[in-house]
């Protein structure tokens, strides 16, 4: 867990270079109201507490970095209040949660915030004031505007989006930590990144001039944030190795669909998230069969 967090760290600090202090109090705020969330329903069941394990501060961290950098602190602590709640602590806790907390915590913001959490800013970087001037991500500008952002923004920063949506660099810099460590399966993150480059890439041969590129589909929104952070999650993401491809593999497939066709410009939250609902079928479906067991 703590692996986790520090692989978190690159992502952070490049999140609070590009949307300055308000950046650095969202994530200080998401990551409180978890560890005070995960304490307080600790003691109301009368459970010693686990803080130290690091769980939640992952959950708060990841929950900052899906939200825009102007999204109100109040609604940061009610999005963490609803993600170790609801979305960790209603199923049994760690272990026997059945969909990422973070995201659920996101989602729930999608609903109650709707138009908060889809107000972009530029960056701090150029110039301006965070609260002050809007923007369009480079996922919205594909889908509503037919503008392709270039590809070195993208994997270097310096662009609207949410916290974690700014620097595919940073990103990858703390997946690899983690695939070095040993933490996290390279199938999972390997087949949601090539599952949406693969199905983005036949609507992109299909239509270049109206569809993104694969690369673009990589790079852009939360799909490295997505793939290394979330899809990796052990609770959450099946345990056969077969499983472990479907799995990543259809997800990354919903999200290029959601992206393409769906009201919203981005789909990788709720390409996880409708995945995480059917893990328990994907393990029982995929399981693998025992060999040489002799009957007596």
């Amino acid at each position: 867990m703590h692996s986790v967090v520090a692989a978190l760290l690159p992502a952070c600090a490049v999140s609070i270079y590009f949307f300055g202090i308000r950046a650095l109090l969202l994530i200080a705020v998401s990551v409180a109201a978890c560890i005070a969330t995960e304490r307080a329903i600790q003691r109301f069941l009368g459970k010693p507490s686990t803080i130290a394990d690091g769980s939640a501060i992952i959950t708060g961290i990841l929950l900052a970095l899906t939200l825009p950098p102007s999204f109100p602190l109040l609604g940061a602590v009610l999005g963490s209040v609803f993600a170790i709640a609801i979305g960790k602590h209603i199923f049994g806790g760690l272990g026997y949660n059945i969909f990422n907390p973070a995201l659920l915590g996101r989602a729930f913001l999608q609903a109650a915030y709707p138009v908060l959490i889809t107000t972009w800013v530029e960056p701090f970087t150029r110039g301006f004031d965070v609260d002050a001037i809007a923007a369009a991500t480079p996922l919205a500008l594909m889908k509503f505007e037919g503008q392709m952002t270039p590809h070195l923004d993208l994997l270097f920063g310096n662009i609207s989006g949410s916290l974690g949506e700014t620097s595919a660099v940073a990103i990858i810099i703390g997946g690899l930590y983690l695939r070095y460590k040993g933490y996290i399966n390279w199938k999972l993150p390997l087949g949601y990144l090539g599952s949406m480059a693969f199905f983005g890439g036949i609507f992109w041969l299909m239509n270049p001039s109206r569809y993104p590129d694969p690369l673009f589909h990589v790079l852009a929104g939360g799909a490295m944030l997505g793939a290394w952070f979330m899809v990796t999650d052990m609770v959450t993401s099946p345990t056969t190795p077969k499983g472990q491809w479907i799995f990543a593999i259809a997800a990354g497939a919903i999200a290029v669909i959601i992206r393409l066709f769906g009201g919203l410009p981005e789909g990788v939250m709720y390409s996880i998230l409708l995945l995480n609902s059917v893990v328990p079928l994907i393990n029982r479906w995929t399981r693998p069969k025992v060999f040489g067991e002799v009957s007596s």
